[in-house]
């Protein structure tokens, strides 16, 4: 796999799910059901948007859960980047924090009118420098930046400089694992 570079993989921005940094979620959520129609229903779908300022840049990314956390607004109560489960609590105690915040009591249609309210700038995050990976970097360097950070995308600079040309998923450089398992001898 050394001979494997991340340009090699990635997905191009053009061919990426994005919207403008003035969008709505429903915006965001159309713009992902349209780039996933043109892959069909294959299991490789976009799990994400990348939004742009007016000079098309990337200034964030919106992934599925980010969206359904902005759902539920009570989760404002609880904190952000809360992810209680990775420290192994029970399910019986993730439930009695849904029931002491009140998450999910509103029916499923009623959340879903405030999306268009809600500005995709409200709910992204930036990716920091550690979620990014160079196009000509070796793919065994991004495959360590997933394992460390355990992300499911980094952000594909170009080789000189910041500008974002593209998205490496986690799927993606799998995939690739496995085609070079079939190939290697054993």
């Amino acid at each position: 796999m050394e001979d494997i570079r991340v340009k090699q993989i990635m997905v191009p921005l053009s061919e990426y799910a994005t919207v403008s940094d003035k969008a709505n979620l429903v915006e965001a959520i159309r713009a992902m059901e349209n780039k996933n129609m043109r892959f069909g229903d294959g299991p490789y779908r976009h799990r994400a948007v990348l939004v742009m300022d007016s000079k098309k840049r990337v200034v964030g990314k919106l992934g599925q859960v980010d969206i359904m956390r902005a759902l539920e607004p009570n989760y404002n109560k609880i904190g952000t980047d809360v992810s209680l489960s990775r420290f192994g609590f029970s399910a019986a105690f993730m439930n009695a924090i849904r029931d002491q915040f009140d998450l999910w009591q509103r029916p499923l249609e009623e959340l879903c009118r405030a999306l268009e309210q809600i500005r995709v700038t409200e709910v992204m995050y930036t990716p920091a420098d550690h979620q990014r990976v160079s196009e000509n970097d070796a793919l065994q360097a991004a495959m360590h930046q997933f394992v460390m950070g355990r992300h499911r995308s980094l952000l594909v600079t170009a080789a000189r400089g910041k500008k974002i040309v593209g998205i490496l998923r986690s799927t993606d450089v799998f995939n690739c694992l496995c085609d070079e398992t079939r190939i290697c001898k054993a």
